[in-house]
């Protein structure tokens, strides 16, 4: 397969985790097409933001700055309930009134400047995977419609990057199980009206409705009117059908205007149960489906797709440990359950009917305790994600690495910097030879880098830190033997040997 091979991966999909993958690929050194089918961005934004953890995935990438001024917001909520975020550290409700063409005309940029070959008008037909999914020689076959005819490219592994409807994930046959839609729901942004912001929601005795500015003259809306089936999403819907539906619950009247964009969507929830078939991976919301709260759908595709960039650009380069591809399954299936699982509930809490006045009381109640404000801002923020590492280390073990100030040789430093290029880092915190020589030998994969923390309670007191290229603490502070097992775990064998 190497001798015939047009790239080392193929990406289908230019969205956020499509295009957020072809650039850690790159960055890992490995070659990379991502293939979509669409000839051109639509302009269209279903989203409007990003979580925290996103925003800081971003930064661990130098990406933040491309984006221009980026506004945080502190106040969010969980099921219509208002809080704020910041009771947490480092948490807020992500960057708001962001449009979803923005970030992805930001990753494609990036991508495009690493090296990445991006194929517009490249629509996938199917698919075929040969040999052992580990063994030397195999790879897949990919069959695309291209406005030439149909092209077949060649790669060592395949990823679908191509949404919920996913045509990869139904090629290699992945299972989808999961809960079908219950209802439809319509958004639309609509201009030539004037239409009072709603930004939480309103319930109302037909339904819920939201309104939010998004620039002068025009106004987002969401519909939920109680009853309504799940549409056939293969039709756009009319701003007519919007507006009288807006009607029937609001009383106000938006005929008159007319629409940017109308589509819809349901509370459909499902996940593949595996998140990779032999040589075939899926990210975002080819993995997962689910009800939108709070930029987690985009935001979690976007982590996807920075845990597996290193392991999977690892595996192809020949430096992968036996196992590490399996991670990506291992940890980022369990954050998609908890996905669903939180989504679902803000779904039941926020677009119940009078049946769930009681659930909503509740919860109004509880969020008045500090401990459930943390616990709720770290499940919509990711930054709670928490990676079993079964080996029973050092608090920061598993979890993500915090944006913190060093002071350096070379002055000082923030830890996102630290990942920009993103490989392996370990952090020494106490000036310890011996760690470094022990590290010394994996420098072609992992950077090492002295300092001291600004606070001096910022990394939970570990004097050591070995961290992945995605931002999560592989090991900490637990001695030299335990730091070469670690070494060897996540990045290898070193260097000559």
């Amino acid at each position: 397969m190497d001798a015939q091979k047009d790239a080392d991966v193929i990406v289908v999909g230019a969205g956020p985790a499509g295009l957020m993958l072809a650039g850690e690929l790159r960055l890992g050194g490995v070659s990379v097409i991502v293939a979509e089918r669409l000839e051109r961005p639509t302009g269209q934004s279903r989203g409007l933001g990003f979580t925290a953890r996103a925003m800081e995935s971003f930064d661990q990438r130098g990406l933040v700055p491309r984006f221009g001024g980026l506004e945080k917001s502190p106040m969010g909520h969980f099921g219509g309930v208002q809080f704020d975020y910041t009771v947490l550290e480092d948490a807020h409700f992500g960057a708001r009134g962001v449009p979803q063409s923005r970030t992805e005309a930001v990753l494609e940029e990036w991508a495009r400047e690493l090296g990445a070959d991006i194929r517009r008008g490249w629509e996938f037909r199917a698919l075929e995977q040969h040999g052992d999914e580990d063994a030397d020689g195999g790879g897949v076959t990919v069959t695309l419609a291209t406005s030439a005819g149909e092209r077949t490219l060649r790669a060592l592994y395949l990823v679908g990057a191509d949404g919920g409807h996913s045509p990869v994930r139904r090629a290699a046959g992945f299972d989808f199980p999961g809960t079908p839609a219950t209802r439809g729901m319509y958004l639309a942004d609509v201009v030539g009206c004037r239409i009072e912001p709603r930004f939480l929601g309103e319930r109302l005795p037909g339904g819920m409705v939201m309104a939010a500015p998004l620039k002068e003259g025009v106004d987002r809306i969401i519909v939920c009117e109680h009853g309504t089936p799940p549409a056939d999403r293969s039709e756009t819907p009319e701003f007519s059908e919007v507006a009288a539906a807006w009607l029937r619950l609001t009383g106000e009247d938006i005929s008159g205007g007319g629409a940017d964009w109308v589509s819809s969507f349901t509370d459909a929830t499902r996940q593949v149960t595996e998140y990779r078939r032999g040589r075939v991976l899926l990210v975002g919301d080819a993995a997962h489906i689910h009800l939108p709260a709070g930029g987690q759908g985009l935001s979690t595709g976007v982590q996807d797709a920075v845990n597996l960039g290193w392991k999977l650009a690892a595996t192809v380069r020949g430096t992968a440990p036996r196992g590490l591809l399996d991670t990506y399954h291992d940890e980022r299936h369990a954050v998609g359950a908890r996905l669903l699982m939180n989504t679902r509930a803000q779904g039941t809490v926020f677009l119940g009917g009078p049946e769930s006045q009681p659930l909503r009381d509740l919860f109004a109640e509880l969020i008045g305790l500090d401990s459930v404000k943390r616990h709720l801002a770290g499940v919509v923020s990711h930054l709670d994600v928490h990676y079993d590492l079964g080996d029973g280390g050092h608090p920061p073990a598993g979890r993500r690495l915090p944006p913190r100030a060093l002071d350096t040789a070379a002055g000082e430093v923030g830890t996102p910097e630290l990942l920009h290029p993103a490989q392996g880092l370990l952090l020494d915190l106490a000036d310890d030879s011996v760690l470094r020589e022990s590290a010394a030998r994996w420098k072609d994969r992992v950077t090492v880098v002295t300092g001291t923390p600004r606070d001096p309670d910022a990394f939970g007191g570990a004097g050591a830190l070995l961290v992945r290229p995605d931002g999560y603490v592989a090991w900490a502070d637990t001695g030299t033997a335990e730091l070469s097992a670690a070494l060897r775990r996540w990045f290898g064998e070193p260097e000559g040997e």
